[in-house]
């Protein structure tokens, strides 16, 4: 029998690893559709970064209720994930509870520690599910989070209750068998799972090992489950923060990267050196962003690894005003478009040549002129994803191809051309202001 549970065991995890791979092979695929970026610059700062920012929570501190309690859903997540490591080595060596006699009384310690984690994100999972369903906090609702998003929210979350049960149940059940099969070694008391005990009291030993197996069988399948559902959903940022605060952007906030293409132009316009200049010329294919394969890798890592969370959205002034701009909307588009894209290639299809593009089809330029440039988005990330990227690529797209930006817009921009600022009087007259200033002397 316990060749046969080893031999399921095996089985189990080779289907979830095949379908794991595939599909995070499919995402390295359509963010590569992305154009090249250098981001391997100041290693020392982007692993501090991602220290600080990914593994250290540091930002979500901004909001200290929901960030109290995201911490103990993360704490708990990685700890308890200990305890999956002994479930893997118990089910490929067919034994159970294999650290209990190496560690004594010590083991009792590490599972009640384990059973207090557990039970902190079941806590957890049931505010949030409050929030979102009961409050209604605003900023968990939004045109894009309509059907799908909603429910995977929720799914996650009532997923998340039930695997912590299981885990509660089995080690209700185990301490009733510990002592009647020798299959079960004594560990002692569990606190936590004490107090499911009693539902169980009175069953044969049969009952409960069918019950326990059943439980930790369910909780195996449920995170095999769950690591590829994972991979479909917006937790796939549970993974994706730390490759994302890496690679972020670590120049200061409202520093816009210029086109090198264009920057080199204007220098030898000047008769000023072009970076390159010996080089022959680079090809330009299109100035700006129409669609995924406009924008950068970076880009679209940042859109697989947006959390849906909102709080870009929230403190976007220009949603606060009434606009249809959402930052969180611009990066699940993103996705969206690279998923449609990915997918489409994957099966032989049109891809790119769909008819569709990114600019038109899934973001607005209502939404994209909407945006005040103000990097409240990018600062309010969690993981430091950078919408504003996007839509000034969008928005170079639109005034460099289409001449397409609003009149009030053009008039600026040939201000700036002819007399060097958005204002249209001589250059100079612009220190007139000065002159009206008394000296303090």
């Amino acid at each position: 029998m316990a060749y046969i549970s080893q031999i399921a065991f095996l089985i189990v995890v080779a289907i979830a690893s095949y379908f794991i791979y595939k599909r995070v092979t499919q995402i390295r695929k359509n963010i590569f559709l992305g154009k090249k970026a250098e981001r391997n610059d100041n290693k020392s700062d982007r692993w501090r970064t991602m220290f600080l920012v990914a593994f250290g929570q540091q930002k979500m501190f901004k909001r200290i209720v929901p960030a109290l309690l995201h911490l103990l859903i993360y704490v708990g997540f990685i700890v308890i994930n200990l305890e999956v490591l002994e479930f893997v080595i118990d089910g490929l060596a067919g034994t159970h509870r294999i650290f209990a006699p190496i560690l004594g009384d010590f083991y009792t310690v590490l599972i009640n520690v384990f059973e207090f984690l557990a039970v902190g994100v079941l806590f957890s999972c049931v505010v949030f599910l409050i929030r979102r369903n009961v409050m209604k906090v605003k900023r968990f609702i939004g045109e894009e989070m309509r059907k799908w998003p909603t429910l995977d929210a929720n799914l996650i979350l009532v997923i998340e209750i039930i695997l912590m049960f299981a885990i509660l149940t089995m080690n209700a059940t185990d301490m009733l068998i510990q002592g009647q099969d020798d299959h079960y070694p004594v560990t002692g008391k569990f606190f936590f799972s004490g107090f499911l005990v009693p539902f169980f009291e009175g069953m044969s030993v049969e009952s409960l090992v069918l019950v326990e197996r059943f439980a930790w069988w369910f909780h195996i399948i449920g995170i095999l489950g769950f690591a590829i559902y994972v991979t479909y959903s917006k937790h796939l940022h549970i993974a994706m923060a730390f490759p994302n605060t890496w690679y972020s952007n670590l120049f200061a906030k409202g520093k816009m990267e210029n086109m090198p293409v264009v920057t080199n132009e204007v220098k030898m316009m000047l008769g000023m050196p072009a970076e390159g200049s010996d080089a022959s010329p680079e090809e330009i294919g299109r100035f700006g962003a129409k669609d995924v394969n406009d924008l950068s890798w970076v880009n679209i890592m940042n859109a697989y690894s947006c959390t849906e969370c909102g709080r870009c959205t929230s403190e976007c002034p220009a949603n606060q005003t009434g606009k249809k701009l959402s930052p969180r909307k611009i990066m699940m588009a993103t996705r969206d478009r690279a998923e449609e894209v990915g997918n489409s290639i994957a099966k032989g299809g049109k891809g790119l040549e769909d008819g569709k593009s990114l600019l038109g089809d899934f973001i607005t330029k209502e939404e994209i002129n909407a945006c005040t440039s103000c990097n409240a988005c990018v600062e309010a990330c969690p993981v430091n994803i950078d919408p504003l990227s996007i839509i000034l690529e969008m928005r170079r797209y639109v005034a460099m191809e289409e001449s397409g930006s609003p009149a009030s817009w053009n008039s600026m921009f040939q201000n700036v051309e002819t007399s060097f600022s958005p204002w249209k009087f001589a250059p100079t007259d612009r220190f007139n202001w000065a002159k009206e200033i008394k000296d303090p002397s």
